[in-house]
C-alpha cells in the first residue's frame, strides 16, 4: 500500500480518499426510463441497508461503440433529465460520461461527477472544459497508457483550476481485443496522492471481440475486484444490470445484480483487513 498520504475528495456523503471502500455501479447505459430507475432503486436501498458509500453511474451516450448499428442511448438533453430524476428521487451522487468539450457544463448542472472516457484522457480541450466546471473529474486511463503518464492528465486538470481528481484503471491492452489488469498501476496512481478507483468489469473487456460489439470474461470481475481491494484502492466500479444477457451494452462484462451484495460485503471485508 502506498505511502503517499492522499487527498480525499467528496461526492455529497461519499468519500473517496477515506478508509471506506466506495462504489460506483449502475448500468453501462440508459436503456430505458424503468429499467434504470428500478436499478437505482434496489441499488440505494443495497447500499443504504449495508452503509456502502454509493455513487450511481449510468451513461446518456456511448459515443465509442464498436458499430455504427449499436445501441448508444437517449441522448444528452433526455439522458441528463432522467439522471436528474434519479438524483433527486434517491439523494444519490450521479456519474455521467462526456465525450465533447460542449457537453461538460451542460451535464455539470446535473451531475455529480464527470467521467472521462478512456479513449479520450489525453484529450486536453474535454479535460480543461470538465476541469472549469469546478465537479468532480474521475478519470480512466486509457488502455495505451503508462501509469505514469497520469501525472500530465493530473496536470491539465490541476492547471485548469480544480484539485477534485478520481483516477481509475480499467486494464491495459495485451495484443489485440484483451485487457490485462497490472495492480502495479494501481500503487504508482495512487502515488500521485488521489484517490484510485479499479474498473472491475471494464478490466475484463475484449474490445471489438464480438466483430460488431465488444466481448469479456465478466466471470472474472469479482475475483480482479477483491485483488484490486486486497492491492489498494479507494474505490470500486462496475456495471451491473437486473438481465445481463439482455443488456444492450456491454452485456458480456456486466454483473448481475442479484450477485452485487454479497460481493461488495467481501470487498467490504478486505478492505477493514487492508
Amino acid at each position: 500500500m502506498s505511502k503517499v498520504k492522499v487527498k480525499t475528495v467528496r461526492v455529497g456523503k461519499v468519500v473517496f480518499g477515506a478508509k471506506k471502500l466506495a462504489f460506483i455501479a449502475g448500468p453501462c447505459v440508459i436503456e430505458s426510463v424503468e429499467g434504470v430507475m428500478e436499478l437505482a432503486a434496489k441499488l440505494v436501498a443495497m447500499a443504504d441497508k449495508m452503509g456502502a458509500p454509493l455513487v450511481f453511474k449510468a451513461s446518456f451516450d456511448k459515443a465509442n461503440r464498436t458499430s455504427l448499428d449499436s445501441y448508444r442511448g437517449p441522448g444528452l438533453k433526455e439522458g441528463l433529465a432522467i439522471l436528474k430524476e434519479i438524483k433527486d428521487r434517491f439523494n444519490v451522487p450521479i456519474l455521467t460520461d462526456i465525450h465533447d468539450a460542449s457537453q461538460a457544463e451542460t451535464a455539470a448542472e446535473v451531475v455529480d461527477i464527470l467521467q472521462i472516457p478512456a479513449f479520450l484522457s489525453r484529450q486536453t480541450d474535454l479535460l480543461v472544459a470538465a476541469a472549469e466546471t469546478g465537479k468532480v473529474i474521475n478519470v480512466k486511463k486509457a488502455q495505451f497508457m503508462a501509469p505514469e503518464d497520469m501525472i500530465n492528465v493530473i496536470e491539465k486538470i490541476r492547471r485548469s483550476g480544480n484539485e477534485k481528481i478520481l483516477l481509475t484503471e480499467r486494464g491495459a491492452s495485451f495484443g489485440y481485443r484483451n485487457l490485462v489488469a497490472d495492480m502495479r498501476s494501481l500503487l504508482i496512481m495512487r502515488d500521485f496522492g488521489y484517490p484510485v478507483i479499479f474498473d472491475a468489469t471494464h478490466s475484463v473487456q475484449r474490445p471489438g471481440g464480438f466483430g460488431t460489439e465488444s466481448g469479456g470474461d465478466g466471470k472474472w470481475a469479482p475475483a480482479l475486484a477483491r485483488a484490486a481491494v486486497a492491492t489498494g484502492v479507494d474505490g470500486i466500479f462496475m456495471e451491473t444490470h437486473l438481465n445481463p444477457e439482455e443488456a444492450l451494452s456491454d452485456k458480456a462484462n456486466a454483473i448481475d445484480f442479484k450477485k452485487v451484495k454479497r460481493l461488495w460485503k467481501k470487498l467490504v471485508d478486505i478492505n477493514d483487513i487492508v
